[in-house]
């Protein structure tokens, strides 16, 4: 059976086609996200994968400790319900805040033509 999270990146990587992607399995540095990204004008970011069904979102300590530390060029895309939006992007700088408020907080973008102009654009 695949995973959500598993579902979700081969997702991710067909409606973003622009952007090359590295998934990262780091079991060293606890915390490290996801993916490192790298835009069509030369950025490298990285992205926290998360799915949820609700509208609370779970972080480790150290996803969250790793937000607050690089919050620059990181960012969280959520995974959630058609409702709100089915996709939605936060910057790392407000993982606190999703934490507190989850998906009421408002995205950075929403959906996956908004989501993956903002990332192309960095």
């Amino acid at each position: 059976m695949v995973r959500p999270e598993t579902k979700f990146w081969h997702e991710l990587k067909r409606n973003t086609s622009k952007i090359s992607w590295t998934r990262l399995e780091n079991r060293a540095l606890f915390g490290t996200p996801d993916l490192l990204g790298y835009s069509p004008i030369g950025t490298f970011f990285t992205v926290e994968l998360k799915v949820t069904k609700g509208n609370t979102i779970s972080f480790s300590p150290h996803q969250i400790s790793f937000h607050v530390k690089h919050n620059l060029n990181s960012f969280i895309l959520v995974a959630c319900p058609l409702d709100k939006g089915k996709v939605r992007l936060y910057p790392g700088s407000s993982i606190l805040n999703l934490v507190r408020l989850g998906l009421q907080l408002e995205p950075l973008a929403s959906g996956w033509n908004a989501c993956a102009l903002k990332l192309e654009r960095l």
